[in-house]
């Protein structure tokens, strides 16, 4: 039986389809794996590693890879791993009305977990970078941006997926969701794994973790880039636009640039 990430058997199958879709590159692999949403077994399970309650929707099973075979590197990115960077002390909790309704309406959804429902960030704010894996390979820090100009070339798209590895609605007072995107071109790649959080009448986060690999250097880039604004800021400004402002407040592309940056950082690696 193949095992999820976090170690629970998966939950489902989808008949006469392949789970995992990969594509081999200069000793590059890059594989993804889509399935439905955790059943109540792993749920619970996934609940008693964490510590917290899972999200309304976990795709604990999917994931998003690029590994590097020569020398055995990989990075990952996972709901269990994202998750756990999320704040379990209740400190980065926002300090909203929501917040114990929220925590009476999940009891009462997941009345089968019998884990009391502990103080921790409940709109699931997560840094998360991804998990790298190597004996002896680590990012480091660097000043060397991803090369825009070279993503911005026409060149065929040889692999693209869209994962979707958790999503909540907050009690119904804003969104927030985790997915990752790739696409592969014949020289290099490009991963963006974002985190949308959308709080009603509260505050706009986007979090965006890229992972740029160049394939004849081996050479691997990755950005953090953390952006926050206040609800009623980013809908001011949004309002002066003459669109469809409720559609726009779900579109984290539309909103990059509302929200000011308040954390980045540029890490490096050559694999070769």
């Amino acid at each position: 039986m193949t095992s999820n990430l976090n170690g629970a058997p998966l939950s489902t199958h989808v008949p006469g389809h392949d789970a995992d879709t990969s594509i081999m590159l200069d000793g590059f692999k890059i594989t993804t794996r889509k399935l439905p949403i955790l059943k109540a077994g792993p749920i619970e399970e996934m609940n008693k590693k964490l510590g917290i309650s899972p999200p309304e929707m976990i795709f604990g099973d999917n994931f998003m890879r690029i590994e590097y075979l020569q020398s055995g590197w990989k990075i990952d990115f996972n709901a269990f791993d994202a998750l756990d960077r999320v704040d379990k002390t209740g400190n980065a909790m926002l300090k909203v009305s929501y917040s114990k309704e929220w925590q009476q309406n999940r009891s009462k959804q997941f009345e089968d977990i019998k884990e009391v429902v502990k103080p921790f960030d409940w709109s699931y704010s997560t840094d998360y970078k991804g998990t790298a894996t190597s004996s002896s390979l680590s990012f480091e820090p660097s000043t060397k941006p991803i090369p825009l100009a070279l993503l911005k070339r026409p060149d065929p798209i040889l692999f693209f997926d869209d994962v979707m590895l958790y999503e909540d609605e907050l009690a119904d007072n804003g969104i927030a969701m985790l997915s990752c995107k790739i696409r592969v071109m014949p020289a290099r790649l490009l991963l963006l794994c974002r985190f949308f959080m959308r709080l009603d009448d509260v505050v706009f986060r986007i979090r965006d973790t890229r992972v740029y690999v160049e394939f004849a250097t081996a050479e691997v880039i990755r950005e953090y880039t953390a952006r926050e604004e206040k609800f009623e800021v980013v809908r001011k400004a949004l309002a002066e636009t003459r669109e469809d402002v409720p559609a726009l407040m779900r579109d984290p592309n539309r909103l990059t640039d509302l929200l000011p940056i308040v954390e980045k950082s540029l890490e490096r690696l050559v694999l070769k």
